[in-house]
C-alpha cells in the first residue's frame, strides 16, 4: 500500500525530528513559504513538485506532492497531466514511478474500481 508506505515513512521521519529538532525546524521553513500562493498557486506549485518528484524518483516526494496536490485543490485530471509532463521529459522511469501515483489515487477511491 502507498498509503501505508507515506505513513511509515512520516513515522520513521519524525524519529529524526525528535533527535535533529533543530534541522527539522529549519528544513520545514523553506516548504512553508514556497508553496503559499504567489503568482503562482500552491496548487500548481505542488503540480510542478510531484512532476519533478516523479522525473527523480524520488518515491516519498511523489507520494506527500500527490496528497498536497489534493489537499490544494487539484482534481485527478490535473494530477494526471502533472504525470504526463513528467512522463514526457523522464520517459519510462517517470512512467514507472507514474504507477505509484494511480495507485495512491486508487487506494483512496479516487480512480479505478
Amino acid at each position: 500500500s502507498q498509503v501505508e508506505l507515506r505513513d511509515k515513512i512520516k513515522e520513521m521521519f519524525n524519529i529524526y525530528r525528535e533527535i535533529m529538532p533543530d534541522v527539522a525546524h529549519a528544513y520545514d521553513e523553506l516548504p512553508t513559504e514556497v508553496y503559499k500562493d504567489g503568482v503562482l498557486s500552491g496548487k500548481i506549485k505542488r503540480l510542478m513538485a510531484l512532476t519533478a518528484a516523479l522525473v527523480h524518483g524520488c518515491r516519498a516526494c511523489l507520494l506527500y506532492q500527490t496528497d498536497l496536490a489534493l489537499d490544494q485543490g487539484a482534481n485527478i485530471e490535473e494530477i494526471f497531466e502533472a504525470c504526463d509532463v513528467a512522463i514526457s521529459l523522464g520517459g519510462t522511469m517517470a512512467a514507472g514511478e507514474t504507477t505509484r501515483v494511480v495507485q495512491v489515487l486508487h487506494e483512496k477511491g479516487l480512480v479505478g474500481e
